[in-house]
């Protein structure tokens, strides 16, 4: 399915990834979360991490998943965001929500919001989202707070034995629990 939102610099057209999509969006998330790349956006996790954000399987396994998809946000056609929504039964759960950094603080971070939303709320027909965010990133969950976000009291410990999650530069990482009740608009 896809959808239009109109912001407040651009109107983006969403879609859901196809295998065809992988390679980009792993560039793309890569490109915002790690490296001194990500650095040009407020969103980077440089500081914090060190390795892969994601990996082709990785992705390539949200894609095909029966309960997962990730949506595109295209502007004039060229990918600039992406946003990761699972069917987690209880609630829709959001994550992966990348910006291109040098189009960071331009509306699109908050038009994937409401694109992932719209999905768990229209097409999973669920009440509410979730994600966890790195506890530490205190200016990203203020973000998300300004969203309708709450913290759920809810942290969940970083897996600082998977290096898929990433190499920590720092011994206090956790996942902080946000979660937001979302209204039917019928």
């Amino acid at each position: 399915m896809e959808s239009t939102h109109k912001g407040m610099n651009s109107t983006l057209t969403f879609r859901s990834a196809t295998i065809a999509d992988v390679e980009a969006v792993v560039v793309l998330i890569e490109s915002a979360y790690r490296g001194e790349g990500s650095r040009a956006g407020w969103t980077t996790e440089a500081d914090l991490l060190d390795g892969q954000r994601t990996n082709i399987d990785e992705v390539s396994t949200i894609i095909s998943g029966s309960h997962s998809r990730i949506r595109l946000a295209l502007r004039s056609g060229e990918l600039v965001g992406c946003v990761r929504v699972d069917d987690a039964r209880d609630a829709g759960y959001i994550g992966m929500v990348t910006v291109s950094p040098t189009l960071q603080s331009a509306g699109i971070g908050r038009q994937l919001l409401i694109e992932a939303e719209r999905v768990v709320r229209d097409e999973l027909q669920l009440t509410s989202a979730r994600m966890t965010v790195i506890g530490q990133r205190d200016t990203l969950i203020a973000w998300y707070e300004r969203q309708g976000y709450c913290c759920s009291g809810k942290r969940l410990p970083f897996p600082y034995d998977n290096p898929r999650a990433g190499i920590p530069r720092r011994t206090d990482l956790y996942f902080e629990v946000l979660v937001k009740k979302l209204v039917r608009l019928d």
